[in-house]
């Protein structure tokens, strides 16, 4: 089933946008926010680079649509059930795998979930007043 973007996403489409995910920077970027329309356009600049001609709005659902599945074929997996798979769970789980249990633990505290410049940004307001 195409997506609002279209055409189907290739293997090697696939594979370009999770070697950008898997930057750590973009990484980092992606946890602490949930309007990450920037950052999607960053993802679909870098893509622009290898020849992929794709949108923010593309790469922003295609990077949902992994994570979810991702995510199911994974609890699937740790409840036992080997009969789900998908096609790039191993570069997923290298990016994904180590933060999922990490970031459950840590998210009932707000000050992990905090990007360092805001805190940076606080502690200099303070100090000056």
């Amino acid at each position: 089933v195409a997506n609002e973007g279209g055409k189907h996403w290739t293997v090697n489409e696939v594979r370009a946008l999770i070697h950008i995910w898997s930057d750590k920077n973009i990484q980092q970027q992606l946890e602490g926010t949930v309007r990450n329309k920037r950052i999607f356009e960053q993802v679909a600049a870098r893509l622009q680079k290898f020849g992929i001609d794709r949108d923010w709005k593309q790469c922003r659902t295609k990077y949902k649509n992994l994570k979810h599945e991702y995510k199911s074929v994974k609890s699937a997996q740790d409840s036992g059930s080997t009969s789900k798979s998908m096609k790039f769970f191993n570069e997923l789980d290298a990016i994904l795998g180590h933060c999922t249990m990490e970031q459950a633990s840590k998210s009932d505290n707000d000050e992990i979930e905090r990007p360092p410049e805001w805190t940076e940004a606080k502690s200099e307001k303070d100090s000056i007043g």
